[in-house]
């Protein structure tokens, strides 16, 4: 496995290594041995999987303290553009964000710190999976508006996104209480 830095501090990119034949090719999606060896401490407690169509826009996604979320993401098939944007307070980062494509192809992951939110944007039919640090709590779960301006992330959309009821009223920076 490799570890490449973002910007945003704690915001991994992560490649595994790929073993391949004519046979086709083979892959460890974690491996928390190796994980610590690049230094990433990641305790996973649920694994989850969403598919989405095209032009579908889920996000941005976050999960309240006391037990907020990391997440360690790949997509399984097809092709999306996934994003994470700090919402820690007391960061150099804050407000920033960060995007890059994952595909069933490149077989790149993202983790995302606790005190991100998360979301996707599905450029084709795609499958995302997730191991996550932390259980869901329904209770604990919100997010932010995918197009807040304060955040102005730069979305490769192909028209207008197709979003969850739920995503269309998700509150902007301004109308939000940082948690984090």
């Amino acid at each position: 496995m490799k570890r490449t830095e973002t910007h945003i501090d704690g915001l991994v990119i992560i490649a595994p290594q790929i073993h391949g034949d004519e046979r086709g090719w083979f892959y460890e999606s974690f491996n928390a041995d190796k994980l610590r060896d690049l230094d990433i401490h990641f305790a996973p407690k649920q694994a989850s999987h969403s598919s989405s169509r095209k032009g579908i826009l889920r996000g941005l996604h976050f999960q309240n303290p006391p037990k907020p979320m990391a997440k360690l993401v790949r997509c399984t098939r097809g092709r999306l553009f996934d994003v994470a944007v700090d919402l820690r307070s007391d960061s150099p980062t804050y407000k920033e964000w960060f995007g890059l494509e994952l595909s069933a192809e490149n077989k790149e992951m993202l983790l995302v710190p606790a005190g991100f939110a998360h979301g996707f944007y599905a450029l084709e039919d795609c499958e995302l999976q997730y191991l996550i640090n932390e259980t869901y709590n329904q209770e604990l779960d919100a997010g932010i508006a995918w197009n807040d301006p304060e955040i102005a992330v730069d979305w490769p959309l192909e028209g207008d996104p197709i979003l969850s009821a739920r995503d269309q009223t998700l509150p902007t920076l301004s109308n939000f209480n940082n948690p984090f």
